[in-house]
């Protein structure tokens, strides 16, 4: 029992996972994790310039405490060091078992994990629901090993960036057979803040946007070989004015071959805004130097306006 709790109390992390056992003792594991990730990054944006950045900083706090045979209590904290500002990203609370995981708090939610681009950086612009993550969240996560669902809300959140409250719904429902994987995500939010409306109005605006989207991914493991695929839609819709919308078609394919420490990666990413297609071509190469320290470069290219060649190079350690 104890380590079915201990998996289910993982469920409940967002992006943090465990590096160190702190303490193991009469019920209490307390799990302390980091990650740090520097890159030397050329983006796509048109007389961009190549530049050393600052990719991923985070340290995070994890215990899980057997209050009975049947049920754990949960508890989380993390920090996020990309910018200058150390900034708190996760503060959560709740419980495990058995039934699934219920957590509270600040914590991300469950369309934070969409996605199937085995990108590094260079995917292109995508499948968006623009914001998984909050203070007054609620998340709900199960998981019996084949089939697995979840739902999160974000309640009524004080307005940012010129919103009125902001409140979030969104869910998963999933299952696995044998080496194929399928699920979907489900996404609505309410004056959520967002400040890429250029495609919505004649220049950028910072103002509140009402979103309604979906994504059905697929993935199938054959050994050494990963393949997967997704599609999806996302409806934007400005808060202040239903009559400016727009519909977001996208769509990804990608495949991974790892050959001992090394793996190699391409993908592509469309997205048809409109009567505007995208299509953007990527391909990395992954070294991992220890199980904790990774290595690798990428390279993309996009057939929007105004973009450029892109390429990165980059290391990451976990700790």
């Amino acid at each position: 029992m104890k380590k079915t709790l201990l998996a289910l109390a993982v469920l409940a992390a967002g992006s943090a996972q465990a590096g160190v056992n702190l303490y193991d003792q009469d019920g209490v594991l307390v799990d302390l994790s980091a990650a740090a990730e520097v890159q030397y990054y050329q983006g796509y944006a048109e007389n961009s310039e190549a530049k050393i950045k600052l990719d991923d900083g985070d340290l995070a706090l994890n215990t899980t405490v057997a209050v009975t045979e049947q049920m754990n209590v949960l508890a989380g904290l993390a920090f996020e060091f990309e910018k200058s500002a150390v900034t708190s990203d996760e503060l959560w609370v709740g419980f495990g078992g058995d039934f699934g995981t219920l957590t509270f708090g600040r914590q991300y939610l469950i369309s934070d994990d969409a996605g199937i681009g085995k990108d590094i950086e260079l995917g292109g612009d995508g499948l968006d629901f623009v914001q998984a993550n909050g203070d007054q969240a609620v998340k709900y996560v199960f998981d019996n090993g084949q089939f697995y669902a979840g739902v999160s809300a974000l309640l009524t959140e004080d307005g940012k960036k010129g919103t009125d409250d902001t409140t979030i719904v969104d869910g998963r429902l999933g299952a696995r057979f044998g080496e194929f994987d399928a699920r979907v995500y489900l996404y609505s939010g309410d004056d959520v803040a967002s400040e890429k409306l250029n495609f919505i109005a004649d220049e950028k605006i910072k103002e509140a946007l009402d979103i309604e989207g979906f994504n059905l991914e697929a993935e199938y493991n054959m050994g050494a070989i990963s393949l997967a695929a997704s599609i999806g839609q996302v409806e934007y819709t400005l808060a202040s004015d239903s009559s400016k919308s727009v519909d977001m078609d996208t769509a990804s394919l990608a495949g991974s071959y790892t050959m001992g420490k090394t793996t190699f990666a391409a993908g592509y990413t469309y997205l048809s805004p409109e009567s505007e297609d995208i299509n953007t071509f990527y391909a990395n190469v992954t070294q991992q130097l220890h199980s904790n320290v990774k290595v690798y470069g990428e390279i993309g290219t996009t057939d929007a306006d105004n973009s450029e060649f892109g390429y990165v190079a980059g290391m990451e350690v976990l700790f």
